[in-house]
């Protein structure tokens, strides 16, 4: 269900009491409780306009104004909520005046089923909402066989290199929250967090997400994870809707989805384009990326949208790599030459790779692979300003 940020306006004790009871047990996010409308209306409309409710329930049993005009002034907002009228009578006549106001449901005691019934139906339109708004956006996301593979390198390199082989503005967003790295690979300076998103989704727009992010290259703006772990802070469908966002602000979105699936990564990959998938020669991490292929496809995720990438291949191999191929069922998008040293010697200092390194070309050459660029001069980027 799509989670609901709510504002409560209800003055009869015993309504507040049936409604407390009610919401306990319901995804709903309370963004402000009062007991009665407040005199000054200019302050209350300001105050919907920043938090940005998805639904305010009205007690309407002894409003001052009439319930056309109240319910008028709060969608005139641009959060436009809707209004839920609370009352404790089920006369029809009350019902219908009600709805004929505006009011999108009308609710009395017993309220539990009636409410959830109510968020249910108001989360349902709110979803398809912003999934009508057709974000254009490509967004990738690369994971981990196991642990030390490279996603979050292959990431941060895919990233940089992209603005200037697609025109277009890119997202390197950190997704990994138990152990992020881009942080502090990239040396960022904002102290929010795609978590900071998560918490706010009533406020999501171009102007609070600008707060968030930090960049310093041109066309390329970085979120990160949290520096403490907070996975368990995060609810999937509250994840996708933080990326479903981004994705229609950026030509290109790289996600990092550090090591291995959980939940929280599988539920959003339905927004995700391209998973690429990383892993070494090694039996282990190859063991793992054949289960994790199975479960990507046994999940319903398309076997068309995975991409296989071998890191840190050795000169020599103790089997090709057609026989990996039919071994994995998935051939390999691109191979990435083994020089952990000169990886660890750029990160020492500060910056990437070298491009003119063996492994800087073999970054290169993935990035336009996904591109679907031919390579051109490459001008040096540095990610760690």
């Amino acid at each position: 269900m799509y989670p609901i940020a709510a504002g409560i306006v209800v003055q009869t004790r015993e309504l507040w009491d049936e409604l407390n009871r009610s919401l306990q047990n319901l995804s709903v996010r309370l963004l402000f409780e009062l007991s009665e409308l407040p005199p000054d209306w200019a302050g209350f409309l300001d105050r919907i306009e920043r938090v940005r409710p998805d639904v305010i329930v009205l007690d309407v049993t002894r409003l001052r104004e009439p319930l056309e005009d109240v319910i008028k002034r709060i969608r005139s907002t641009a959060a436009q909520p809707a209004v839920f009228a609370l009352n404790t009578t089920a006369e029809p006549a009350a019902i219908l005046d009600a709805l004929r106001a505006g009011a999108s449901e009308y609710l009395y005691p017993p309220l539990h089923d009636a409410l959830q019934a109510a968020l249910e139906r108001l989360s349902k339109t709110r979803e398809q909402s912003r999934e009508g708004q057709k974000p254009t956006g490509k967004m990738l996301a690369f994971v981990s066989a196991k642990g030390g593979c490279g996603a979050t390198t292959l990431a941060c390199h895919v990233a940089v290199q992209l603005p200037r082989l697609v025109h277009s503005k890119v997202l390197l967003a950190d997704v990994d929250l138990q152990a992020g790295l881009i942080g502090f690979l990239a040396k960022t300076k904002s102290p929010y967090s795609i978590v900071d998103a998560v918490n706010n989704l009533q406020r999501l727009d171009q102007s609070f997400w600008h707060g968030l992010i930090s960049n310093g290259i041109p066309n390329l703006e970085i979120l990160t994870a949290p520096t403490a772990p907070a996975a368990k802070q995060v609810l999937a469908p509250q994840l996708k809707q933080v990326l479903a966002f981004a994705r229609g602000q950026y030509g290109w979105s790289v996600l990092d989805l550090g090591r291995n699936l959980n939940g929280n990564t599988l539920s959003m990959l339905d927004v995700v384009h391209e998973t690429y998938l990383v892993t070494t020669h090694e039996v282990p991490a190859l063991h793992q990326a054949k289960q994790m292929i199975q479960y990507l496809v046994d999940s319903g995720y398309p076997k068309a949208n995975i991409r296989l990438i071998l890191n840190r291949l050795p000169k020599r191999l103790d089997v090709t790599l057609d026989e990996l191929e039919q071994m994995l069922g998935l051939p390999i998008f691109a191979t990435l030459a083994n020089d952990y040293q000169a990886l660890q010697d750029a990160y020492a200092e500060g910056r990437l790779v070298d491009d003119k390194s063996h492994l800087g070309k073999s970054f290169a050459r993935l990035t336009a692979k996904i591109a679907g660029t031919t390579e051109d001069k490459k001008k040096k980027f540095t990610l760690f300003g």
